[in-house]
């Protein structure tokens, strides 16, 4: 079968031919018809994430259909349209992943930029029905990701205020579709104009530019009083600011940081207005079923930046090195 396979530190990615996995018995065999691509999967071509290994077959979001069971016992998968769960290992708590916890597209977990992937049975879910392949494809990585940051760890409820932070990449735009759906209203920020005016039309309330001194003041003034939930991926000098524009009560729910880490706060601000500050990161099985049935419940149509054939991974990669895309970059299969 054909794959996109990363061969070393700053090697492009390249179509390979290599075997098609057998499922063992509990697993099934999916024919795979789109997937996309994650800022997870570009620090891992730039040798900027823990554990690689090469060669790799990278990428964590897949849909596609059944072909093969690997028993009797899960036959009746097979022809269904599915989407995968990116993710092994997370284990019993709904609170925490586990330690043996690991997102699939690095060894010993082939990703889902090939024709085939074999996975666990309990790790596919139906494909929502108003979605095709290529917008369900968008759904594992950013969609989990941000659906637990904004709904479990944010609690995040209608006519809430919610700030997102550096919106345009897949998981910011995700959230705002979800924030959005849930009757909350939202604010963004972005160092490009065109991407505020962009999450404008999707349907946020208002949209500040980062880059400008005042940002935070600019929000605190736009939202008339800051915000109960802020979500952000990014960290750097700017978390401080966060502190300032969130409400007493309010929730900063973090993943990733592109900007570095957490700067010195002051913890005066935190206990007095009763702050929390959480981590996060994807979400578990459970939380990937209550996505879909969300998504499928308000009809979100993900958006996609730009589509690709699945030849043409390297290209799409590179996209992501000046972060101009708008919602995800998709690759198509077969």
């Amino acid at each position: 079968m054909k794959a996109i396979v990363l061969e070393g530190l700053n090697q492009p990615l390249t179509v390979k031919d290599i075997d098609k996995p057998t499922p063992k018995p509990g697993e099934v065999l999916v024919q795979l018809k789109a997937a996309s691509l994650n800022r997870r999967d570009w620090w891992i071509t730039q040798g900027k994430y823990p554990g690689i290994a090469y060669p790799a077959v990278i990428g964590s979001d897949g849909a596609g259909t059944v072909v093969e069971a690997g028993s009797d016992a899960d036959s009746n998968w097979i022809g269904k349209d599915v989407v995968i769960y990116p993710a092994r290992g997370w284990g019993e708590s709904t609170e925490h992943q586990s330690k043996d916890f690991n997102i699939i597209g690095l060894p010993p977990d082939q990703g889902t930029l090939a024709e085939y992937i074999a996975v666990p049975v309990t790790d596919i879910q139906a494909k929502p029905m108003h979605l095709d392949f290529e917008q369900t494809a968008t759904l594992p990585v950013a969609g989990l990701t941000t659906f637990r940051a904004l709904f479990t760890r944010g609690q995040a409820k209608k006519e809430d205020k919610v700030l997102i932070t550096g919106v345009g990449g897949g998981t910011g735009v995700f959230a705002l579709q979800y924030a959005l759906a849930a009757g909350c209203q939202v604010f963004v920020t972005s160092g490009s104009a065109e991407k505020i005016e962009r999450a404008r039309k999707l349907g946020a309330s208002a949209g500040v530019n980062y880059k400008a001194q005042d940002w935070a003041e600019q929000l605190h003034q736009l939202s008339g009083g800051g915000f109960d939930v802020i979500l952000d991926s990014a960290l750097g000098q700017g978390f401080e600011k966060l502190i300032d524009i969130c409400k007493p009560g309010g929730r900063i729910v973090f993943w990733g940081g592109t900007a570095g880490s957490i700067p010195e706060l002051n913890g005066r601000k935190i206990f007095w207005n009763h702050i929390s500050i959480l981590g996060t990161t994807l979400g578990a099985p459970a939380e990937f079923e209550q996505m879909l049935q969300f998504i499928a419940e308000h009809k979100i149509e993900p958006v996609i930046d730009e589509i690709f054939p699945l030849a043409e991974a390297e290209k799409a990669i590179r996209k992501m090195d000046d972060s101009s895309q708008f919602g995800k970059l998709v690759l198509r299969i077969g």
